[in-house]
């Protein structure tokens, strides 16, 4: 499937955050951050866009693995151009007062520490948890952009993929 691939920059504490709008499994970067559940099996979305595109070598590494939610843990990433997926489990959104923001800001922190470990120095993102899991647009897109501005990590690039129009124009927004 392929996209229009548009990109805006934004240079921010050593780490340049690039929005671009496309399939995340067609990025060529180090690390992919794929929007898993719990159990890190293949799902629908930009899970299951991930898994088709690395192959079923994917779903045996990932066979009898788990995560919790606001974590993240890394797999090859077989068949994809990137060579490590990471897998982060974001939150079910439940209104907001349940810690939500919390742990989806502790996803993209633990990812980038996942991707320091890995030696990656690249790394894309999808919208976490604004698909089935209903996090709102603007306010996963606000955390998203946080979490990497403050980051410390040795990851140089970091790139915000939007699969839609909307989630890219709120990532340029804010970046603007």
């Amino acid at each position: 499937m392929g996209f229009l691939c548009l990109l805006s920059q934004v240079h921010t504490c050593g780490v340049r955050i690039v929005t671009a709008r496309g399939n995340i499994a067609e990025e060529d970067v180090d690390a992919i951050v794929n929007a898993a559940n719990a159990s890190l099996a293949r799902g629908a979305g930009v899970c299951g866009a991930i898994f088709a595109a690395a192959g079923p070598e994917l779903d045996a590494a990932c066979a009898g693995l788990s995560c919790s939610t606001g974590e993240a843990v890394a797999t090859p990433g077989f068949h994809l151009p990137a060579r490590w997926v990471i897998h982060a489990v974001g939150p079910v959104w439940q209104g907001g007062d349940r810690g939500e923001p919390d742990e989806l800001a502790s996803c993209y922190r633990r990812s980038l520490e996942v991707a320091d470990e890995l030696g990656a120095r690249s790394i894309a993102f999808p919208a976490l948890s604004t698909g089935i899991y209903g996090y709102p647009k603007r306010e996963a897109a606000e955390i998203a952009v946080q979490a990497l501005r403050g980051a410390a990590t040795a990851v140089e690039v970091a790139r915000l993929v939007a699969f839609d129009a909307e989630t890219y124009d709120l990532y340029r927004t804010l970046l603007a």
